[in-house]
């Protein structure tokens, strides 16, 4: 009994991260479990018993692939602007010094702390008065500008750690400005710029509130959801939560095992 006392002191933290760990993942699963399920009635998360066409046609409920490519062709254009813009915002601000920087950080942080129905209905109203109709463009331009905001605080704290002594060196060993921020300096900050990106997207893909504001007739994956949950969701929306999760799980273990690959050769 005291050895079983002894370990559970030693290995109290891992035990309590292990079981937080568990406890946030077990939605997740409960998705991954329900993927499979082949309901009796309406209803998709009374399971029914195990079945594979759920993977097997994940289009069969209707107009639900459609809504998912608009969410996937949003989140992909939002990603790519929003990672743009904010990591030249980050440098900017991570590694200049000028008039109005203050200002420009608060301005940053305002849209990750606007409650989302005051930042959709603000935007609606600014798409309104500009004369824009509500749409694909709308939301796109919606999901950028909170996107941005996530991406700048997360390559901003990976450009603050840099040790400037790295490119420091790399000049006095007659490498250019260009030179040395193309092989030392983007090197080191990717971590964090494909962090930020992995962000942004997933943010852009399950928004829900600001793009009910700025959707007008487009039907994203979140608003097909929302509506289906009316009349009972299908099991297909199961499959793509599912994939979803287990795509990315992939991304992070393969860049994990990369990282592990890269230091054991040095």
């Amino acid at each position: 009994m005291s050895g079983l006392r002894r370990w559970a002191g030693d290995h109290l933290v891992q035990v309590a991260a292990g079981l937080v760990l568990l406890y946030m993942c077990l939605p997740v699963l409960v998705v991954v479990a329900l993927s499979f399920n082949e309901p009796r009635g309406r209803l998709s998360y009374v399971f029914g018993g195990f079945t594979l066409d759920n993977w097997l046609d994940p289009c069969a409920a209707p107009g639900m692939c459609a809504a998912l490519g608009t969410s996937l062709r949003i989140a992909f254009l939002a990603t790519v602007v929003s990672t743009l813009l904010g990591t030249l915002m980050a440098f900017a601000l991570g590694r200049h010094r000028f008039r109005g920087r203050g200002s420009t950080n608060l301005l940053v942080f305002l849209p990750m702390a606007t409650p989302e129905v005051v930042m959709g209905s603000s935007l609606l109203t600014l798409f309104v008065a500009a004369g824009a109709q509500p749409g694909f463009w709308t939301i796109l331009i919606a999901h950028v500008m909170f996107c941005v905001s996530f991406v700048v605080v997360t390559v901003k704290a990976r450009v603050a750690g840099l040790d400037p002594r790295i490119e420091q060196a790399a000049m006095d060993l007659y490498a250019t400005e260009w030179q040395t921020f193309v092989r030392v300096t983007l090197p080191l900050v990717a971590p964090g710029i494909a962090a930020a990106a992995m962000l942004a997207f997933s943010l852009s893909f399950d928004d829900f509130i600001v793009t009910n504001f700025n959707s007008g007739r487009t039907v994203t994956f979140p608003l097909y959801v929302w509506g289906a949950a009316q009349r009972g969701i299908p099991v297909q929306v199961n499959v793509v939560g599912a994939a979803m999760f287990l795509i990315a799980l992939l991304l992070v273990v393969g860049g994990q095992v990369a990282s592990r690959r890269r230091h054991a050769t040095r």
